[in-house]
């Protein structure tokens, strides 16, 4: 964005509200945010995932907003819009950091961010995998900082769309089991013990993709380190 004005406002604003929603996260009310939703009727969905793209924006717990969608609408439906919502708000993050900060955050990194932008963009859209399943990084922040890579647009929006999926429906179907707990819904031993091998996948999932992703960089590595026999054609 060449509108430097334009762009020193709305970079104040989103830092406004990032400060904002650090400060007083420890007030958050889902219950005061699911009565919002509720009383908002058939436009509720689109609240919620409004909701949810702003808080990832301004670093409101992710976590908070997919047991919230998973109590409002279910385990399909809330898992669906999580998904939406998330994924909306990585994708504003990631264009705020690349429009708007980008030359601000180099120029004060220098050649840390360049290495860091060299092994992201390397890997492309196999990183914002990895990384989506495997939480090496806060899930608000890495928004921000693969927006200063030049990872394809299109490829960053799939990829975190997809490799959400898991954790966002284990989040929700908790959110929904909590829900039916409290509201004394048939089969509830069921619910808890489906919720419980959820959360057991999301939390196993990302170690077995790191030791799968490790053990082909080490092949990776023995192969092209192996000397080719000599006297072979290639």
């Amino acid at each position: 964005m060449k509108n430097k004005p334009v762009r020193i406002l709305l970079l104040t604003l989103i830092l406004a509200g990032i400060g904002a929603a650090i400060l007083y996260r420890d007030h958050f009310d889902a219950q005061l945010l699911a009565q919002w939703i509720e009383d908002a009727g058939a436009a509720g969905p689109l609240l919620f995932i409004l909701i949810y793209a702003v808080g990832t924006v301004v670093f409101l717990p992710g976590s908070v907003l997919t047991l919230a969608g998973g109590a409002l609408f279910g385990p399909v439906l809330g898992t669906l819009y999580n998904l939406i919502g998330a994924t909306i708000g990585a994708t504003l993050a990631f264009l705020v950091a690349r429009y708007l900060a980008s030359e601000r955050v180099e120029r004060k990194t220098g050649g840390r961010l360049k290495q860091l932008k060299q092994g992201v963009e390397q890997e492309g859209w196999r990183f914002v995998a990895f990384a989506r399943l495997v939480p090496l990084f806060p899930y608000n922040l890495l928004n921000y900082a693969l927006g200063l890579t030049r990872l394809r647009l299109t490829h960053y929006i799939v990829a975190s769309f997809v490799f959400m999926l898991p954790g966002a429906a284990a989040y929700t179907y908790l959110g929904y089991a909590g829900r039916e707990t409290i509201t004394g819904g048939e089969g509830l031993i069921q619910k808890g013990l489906l919720a419980l091998a959820l959360l057991a996948m999301a939390a196993f999932l990302p170690r077995i993709i790191k030791t799968w992703r490790q053990t082909h960089v080490e092949k990776s590595q023995h192969t092209s380190d192996t000397p080719k026999p000599t006297g072979v054609k290639q």
